[in-house]
């Protein structure tokens, strides 16, 4: 074992280890399927997935450009998290079938039922690109409709027709130009950017297009033919050659909106903020308008509620047999602008002869809309630098008449959060609200100061009242529930567990609260730390915050003794606007317990106590921004849990731990710079120089220039020459989230190394920001314990 003077020594030349028997025994689960139930409540889909991918998996070609990262041989997203394997089974029935006819070795994605719910179509990668599959249901018997020929490069290539006969696919072009091989390419001229002065204060966006290789390269990947194809393979061409971003079928399926990516690209913004032409097509492929141009979106005002101006979220009524929406910025789309509403909702009828027709407006940013018939919609808005949200009640044919406002309330307020309303398949197939004698329906989490206790509630359309029709009463279990079924019966659809109890399903019927019907049977794989304890425990920092985290203690642990532990600690930081709602908690001991890598729980078995998600709150209330205090901060919420876990008497607190991933990890460094508090701590994939994310990160809107002090005191790199704590980095090489790059913890190392900081950094191959390869995340348990035995024990 390695002693403390090695983190200044060379790098190591070392293999893949594994952790210890009782970590290894844990990590190496087999994982229970997903389920998707058909709404008749007839069949049940059961998807099965690898506990992990392996890095054979994750070394495929690649290639990164407009913030997408695309496998060129397949034809497919590279970080694609496959199913490989599908089973059917009644829902009243025990007995699960395995799906007959599926490929070899399967590699499945992009599910989806067909509308009348007899079919699931699929795709399939194959070493040589990407099929389409359909699976008959009632058979489970799977058939191969296309060769290796479909493009997936922008995401879900296939939708079904109302008819459940005809699937419209994204296939490759029948004449591809090769790809060019920027290494091979001698440029014919600089790389030039222009800046108009304009001011654009876009983030740190990765994989973004960098030359014209780059761009003649994103047009080949990304050019399709959109085909129709029939059950048996049939296929016929509806569109030729283009880059199709997104299609979709009126509510009566008589028109398709198709969304295409245009010209002029950027090399400073991904995809998402290219040019786009939609245009509406009958059936037969015959242009019927051109209903939305957007332009090159480089520049947007400032703060997180900016909007581009023109038409946003064109989508279809799903309530109407042939009518977009969308919604316009009233402002300009400037945060900064002060007027009296943020947003428009406008409808537009096919044929789209007539110009569109206002329907409502909101005080905030427009957030979405949830139709239900003629008469009734609800419309949701936010205002981020206030944590607001408004929901309205509308009548879509009435503009003339004001939207009601039914919940005008702090997102972050937790224990108010009214829940979300019900929706229903309606004549189209389509989801829109549950409407029944005049009633919605709302099922909510039901987080209390007492605990968690999920309700049901009916929301009366005369009177804007609502009458809770069901509240889980367990103290013992976690109810959750997915979604009510039948409102006139009462029966709806939800998951129990207990800390012990892995989630299963169950329809419960809520108008006899005793009937309980369980319809799947998921063994708990974690058998191992049945016994430990687990408690959440409730503090408060020394402001008076109230603070709260789940604390677990080894199996057999005498808690009258209080044998002194060592304790471990995970939290990740989060921005409040008022403390009210920083105290608030969604943490319920009956949650099972899921041992993975994105926690500390594991060492509960190697004779740690573990303080998990605990509550680090950053609050600025009134002007003041959470930033503005942050180290404060941190520092109190870290003092206060160690407190509280040491006034129960169960840890030597010279022995304490840290660790978090990404801001998580940000909050790490800047504890064992700013405090001395922990004797080690572990900092995943983490950004530690704030001046590499100058026009914000995380919650912080404000720029670098704006408040250039936040920006340098909240950096541990600025405060390299302050850390004397031994500290794990550890990120993932090809790391691909925004303000994250691996650069950040490879620079940050060295700083701490040149510094003769005790730092040892561990770069996982092929990894992005969430690390997935089995070979990978057994060595991070391994790296992990060993730094904590060295450390702590």
């Amino acid at each position: 074992m390695t002693t403390g003077q090695t983190y200044n020594l060379a790098q190591e030349n070392l293999k893949y280890q594994t952790p210890p028997a009782s970590i290894l025994q844990l990590a190496d689960y087999e994982r229970a399927p997903s389920v998707s139930i058909d709404t008749k409540k007839e069949y049940m889909l059961l998807s099965y997935f690898s506990t992990y991918k392996t890095l054979a998996d994750l070394n495929q070609q690649e290639m990164s450009m407009g913030g997408l990262r695309i496998n060129p041989v397949t034809n497919i997203g590279s970080s694609i998290n496959y199913i490989n394997n599908l089973k059917v089974r009644k829902v009243i029935d025990a007995e699960t079938v395995q799906v007959k006819g599926l490929p070899e070795n399967p590699r499945i994605t992009f599910v989806t039922w067909s509308p009348d719910e007899k079919k699931i179509a699929f795709t399939h990668t194959s070493a040589y690109g990407v099929e389409l599959w359909v699976l008959n249901v009632a058979s489970a018997s799977a058939t191969r409709l296309t060769e290796p020929i479909v493009n997936a490069n922008l995401g879900n290539p296939l939708n079904w027709y109302r008819n459940s006969r005809h699937l419209l696919i994204r296939l490759l072009p029948k004449v591809r130009p090769a790809l060019i091989n920027p290494k091979n390419e001698l440029p014919d001229g600089p790389i030039v950017s222009v800046s108009d002065g304009s001011k654009s204060q876009n983030r740190t966006y990765p994989d973004l297009l960098k030359n014209t290789s780059d761009e003649i390269n994103f047009v080949t990947l990304t050019t399709s033919e959109l085909h129709k194809i029939d059950l048996n393979g049939k296929s016929e061409l509806f569109k030729g050659e283009d880059m199709y971003a997104g299609e979709s079928f009126s509510a009566d399926g008589k028109y398709i909106l198709v969304t295409t990516l245009r010209k002029p690209f950027t090399y400073i913004v991904p995809l998402n903020r290219f040019p786009q032409l939609s245009i509406v097509y009958d059936l037969a492929g015959k242009e019927v308008k051109t209903v939305n141009v957007v332009p090159l979106s480089e520049v947007l005002p400032k703060g997180f509620m900016a909007v581009r101006k023109g038409k946003r979220g064109l989508s279809w009524r799903p309530d109407q047999p042939s009518t977009l929406y969308f919604v316009e910025a009233l402002d300009g789309g400037d945060p900064s602008v002060k007027v009296e509403y943020r947003d428009a909702l406008y409808q537009w009828k096919a044929p789209f002869k007539e110009d569109p027709v206002f329907v409502s407006k909101t005080i905030s940013r427009f957030s979405h809309v949830i139709w239900g018939n003629d008469s009734v919609a609800v419309l949701q808005d936010e205002w981020y630098d206030t944590r607001n949200e408004k929901t309205y009640l509308i009548n879509p044919e009435r503009a003339d008449e004001n939207p009601r406002i039914i919940n005008d309330r702090n997102f972050q307020d937790i224990y108010s959060d009214p829940g979300n309303f019900e929706t229903v398949k309606n004549e189209y197939g389509k989801y829109v609200l549950a409407i029944e004698n005049n009633n919605l329906y709302s099922v909510g989490e039901g987080h209390t100061p007492q605990g968690q206790f999920p309700f049901v509630d009916e929301f009366n359309l005369k009177t804007l009242k609502s009458k809770r029709v069901y509240q889980s009463a367990y103290t013992d279990k976690m109810e959750e529930i997915i979604d009510v079924e039948d409102y006139k019966r009462g029966e709806a659809l939800v998951r129990i567990q207990s800390k012990n109890e892995y989630p299963n399903y169950y329809f419960r019927n809520i108008n006899k609260k005793n009937e309980l019907t369980q319809i799947t049977h998921f063994p708990n794989p974690f058998e191992s730390i049945k016994d430990v304890y687990k408690e959440v425990i409730k503090y408060k920092r020394r402001d008076g915050v109230e603070l709260s985290g789940t604390l677990y203690l080894p199996a057999g642990y005498d808690r009258t003794k209080k044998e002194k532990l060592p304790l471990l600690i995970w939290a990740y930081p989060a921005e409040y606007k008022d403390k009210h709602s920083a105290g608030q908690s969604t943490a319920n001991p009956n949650e099972f317990t899921f041992p993975y890598y994105g926690s500390f729980v594991y060492w509960v078995t190697r004779g740690y106590a573990v303080l998990d998600d605990a509550a680090f709150p950053i609050i600025g209330e009134g002007q003041t921004e959470p930033n503005d205090t942050f180290i404060e901060q941190l520092v109190s919420n870290a003092k206060a849990a160690i407190d509280a876990v040491d006034s129960l008497g169960y840890i030597n607190r010279r022995k304490v731990g840290i660790g978090g991933h990404s801001y998580g990890a940000f909050m790490t460094a800047n504890l064992l710079t700013h405090s001395n508090l922990f004797a080690c701590g572990i900092a995943r994939s983490g950004a530690y120089n704030r001046t590499l994310t100058p026009f914000g990160f995380q919650s912080e809107q404000r720029n670098y220039w704006d408040t250039p002090d936040v920006y340098n005191d909240m950096s541990p790199f600025m405060n390299a020459d302050k850390m004397k704590t031994p500290i794990l980095l550890v990120h993932g090489e090809a790391d691909n989230n925004p303000g994250t790059f691996t650069l950040q913890t490879e620079r940050y190392f060295q700083a701490l190394k040149g510094l003769g900081a005790p730092a040892r950094m561990v770069i996982l191959p092929k990894e992005q920001h969430a690390y997935v390869a089995r070979e990978n995340i057994l060595h991070l348990l391994w790296e992990q314990n060993r730094f904590l035995e060295e450390n702590l024990k």
